[in-house]
C-alpha cells in the first residue's frame, strides 16, 4: 500500500479530466491523474475524433459517387472498413500520443487503474490511496439504452460497437435522432447502407431550432435516409436475419443491426460519492456555477455533472472549460461561471448543423413572441456554397423586435461547424444586427452567410434570393 499527497488529484482523464490537469499544472500545482483506460476519454477514443474520421470517409465515398457533377471522371469501388478503421485509428493514435506526451511534459502523473472515493478528497486505486488538497470528480459518461432493452454488442449494437463493425450492414435501424444517431444515419448512407431513424420527438435533432431539423429532414430525404419521428419503441426481436422492432403503434421495421442511440447516463454508481457526501440526482453530481460539489475541497466536471439540477451539455468543448474553470477556481484565481447558453454546438451529419445561443421558440419563451425578429438567408445566394454545391441555410434571432442583440444563430450545411465560432462571438458579445453588418466577410467564402444574414437582419440584403 502507498500513500501519496499532491495538490490536486483527478478521477477521470477525459476532456475535463485532462484539461484541468495541464491548466493546474501550468499554475504550478502537483497533479495525479488517474484513468482507467486511456487518457483522452470518451471523446478522443470512442466519440468525437473516430465518428468524424468515419464521416470524412462516407464524405469522400460521396464526393466519388458524385464526381460527374464536378466534371471529374471518378470510379467508386464501394468501401473498405479495414481500410477506414487504418485511417480513423491512425488518426486516433497520433492526437493520443500527442496527449500523452503533453501531459506528462507538465509533470502530471498518470496512474493506471480504476480509481474510487474513499476519503473526502481521497481516492484509491488498489490498495494504493491518492489525497489532495483539491479532488476532480470527471468520469464522465455510457451509452444509455432503455428498459428491457438488452445491448449484445452484435446485433443490438451501441456507439462503441458501430466504431469497430469489420463490415458494412446492408441495413440498419437507429434507435434515435440525435445527435449520436444523425451521424452514424449518416456515415452508415454514405458508405452504402439503409438506414431508418426512429426518434421519439416530432423532429430529428430536436434540440436544434425546429427549422433546423426540418432543413436536415429534407436532406435526409433527398439521400433517402428513412426516419420515423413521434414514434416510439416498444421491442426488439431477433431475426434469421438480423432484428425485428416493434413500435408502440404496433408497426415493425427490419434490418441486419439496431443502434441505440438514446443519449448518455453519468458514470457515478459505486465510485463511492454518495458515501462521501456529494449530491447525486439521477446519477448526476450536482455542482453549483464554479463545480463545487458541496464537499469541501471537491469540484466535478463534465458529462458527469449537473449544474443545481439544470440540464447540462454533454460535449467535450464544454469539459475542456470546465475543467479549466475548476483548475482555476481552486487555485484562487477570478473566474467567470460558464454561460452555456453561448455555448456553440455542432452535428457533423451531412449537411452539418451548427447553432449557438436560443432557438426562435427559446427567445420567444424569454422575451415574448412579438418581441423578437428572425431572418433566414438560404445558401443558395452564396457564391462558395454555389461551388461547393451545398444547400442549406442561416438563421438569425433576434432581440429588441430585431434591434436589440442576436441572441441565436442555427445554420445547416455542408461543413458549416466552421462558420459558428463567429456566430459564437456574435451571440457572446451580445452584438447588434448593424454592427456585424459593416464587418466585410472575404469573398467568395461561406462566412460571407454570416455576413448576409445580418445585412439581411439589419435591413439592407444584398444578394438575397427571393
Amino acid at each position: 500500500m502507498a500513500d501519496r499527497q499532491s495538490d490536486l488529484v483527478i478521477l477521470g482523464g477525459g476532456s475535463g479530466g485532462y484539461a484541468a490537469a495541464l491548466r493546474a499544472a501550468e499554475l504550478g500545482r502537483s497533479v495525479v491523474l488517474i484513468e482507467k483506460d486511456k487518457v483522452g476519454g470518451t471523446c478522443l477514443h470512442r466519440g468525437c475524433i473516430p465518428t468524424k474520421a468515419l464521416l470524412h470517409a462516407g464524405e469522400i465515398a460521396d464526393q466519388a459517387r458524385e464526381s460527374e457533377t464536378f466534371g471529374v471522371n471518378a470510379t467508386f469501388h464501394g468501401i473498405d472498413m479495414a481500410g477506414v478503421h487504418r485511417y480513423k485509428d491512425g488518426v486516433v493514435g497520433k492526437n493520443f500520443k500527442g496527449l500523452t506526451g503533453l501531459i506528462k511534459s507538465r509533470g502530471v502523473d498518470i496512474v493506471a487503474g480504476e480509481g474510487r472515493l474513499t476519503g473526502p478528497r481521497t481516492v484509491s486505486v488498489g490498495d494504493d490511496r491518492y489525497t489532495g488538497t483539491n479532488v476532480i470528480l470527471a468520469t464522465g459518461s455510457y451509452s444509455r439504452s432503455l428498459p428491457g432493452l438488452e445491448i449484445d454488442g452484435e446485433r443490438v449494437i451501441t456507439s462503441e460497437h458501430a466504431l469497430v463493425l469489420d463490415r458494412v450492414p446492408r441495413s440498419a435501424i437507429v434507435l434515435g435522432g440525435g445527435v449520436i444517431g444523425v451521424e452514424f444515419a449518416s456515415a452508415w448512407t454514405s458508405f452504402g447502407t439503409d438506414v431508418t431513424i426512429v426518434e421519439a420527438l416530432p423532429h430529428l435533432v430536436p434540440l436544434e431550432d425546429e427549422a433546423s431539423s426540418k432543413l436536415v429532414e429534407r436532406a435526409f430525404r433527398r439521400r433517402k435516409i428513412g426516419f420515423r419521428v413521434g414514434a416510439r419503441f416498444a421491442k426488439v426481436e431477433h431475426t434469421g436475419g438480423g432484428v425485428r422492432v416493434t413500435l408502440e403503434d404496433g408497426q415493425s421495421l427490419e434490418a441486419e443491426i439496431l443502434l441505440v442511440a438514446v443519449g448518455r447516463g453519468p458514470v457515478s454508481q459505486g465510485l463511492g460519492y454518495e458515501e462521501q457526501g456529494i449530491r447525486v440526482e439521477r446519477g448526476f453530481v450536482i455542482t453549483d456555477e464554479f463545480l463545487r460539489t458541496g464537499v469541501d475541497g471537491v469540484y466535478a466536471v463534465g458529462d458527469l455533472i449537473s449544474i443545481a439540477g439544470a440540464p447540462h451539455l454533454q460535449l467535450a468543448h464544454v469539459g475542456f472549460a470546465e475543467g479549466i474553470l475548476a483548475a482555476e477556481h481552486m487555485s484562487g484565481l477570478p473566474v467567470v461561471p460558464i454561460d452555456y447558453a453561448g455555448v456553440p454546438r455542432i452535428t457533423y451529419c451531412a449537411p452539418e448543423v451548427a447553432s449557438v445561443g436560443l432557438t426562435e421558440a427559446e427567445a420567444a419563451e424569454r422575451f415574448g413572441a412579438d418581441a423578437i425578429k428572425t431572418v433566414t438567408y438560404d445558401l443558395s445566394g452564396n457564391g462558395r456554397s454555389a461551388i461547393l454545391n451545398a444547400r442549406g441555410a442561416v438563421k438569425l434571432v433576434a432581440a429588441g423586435h430585431g434591434e436589440g442583440p442576436v441572441v441565436g444563430v442555427h445554420i445547416v450545411g455542408e461543413r458549416v461547424g466552421e462558420l459558428i465560432a463567429e456566430a459564437q462571438l456574435i451571440v457572446n458579445w451580445e452584438a447588434l444586427p448593424g454592427e456585424v453588418a459593416q464587418l466585410i466577410h472575404p469573398h467568395p467564402t461561406q462566412s460571407e452567410a454570416i455576413g448576409e444574414a445580418h445585412l439581411l437582419l439589419a435591413g439592407k440584403p444584398l444578394h438575397v434570393h427571393d
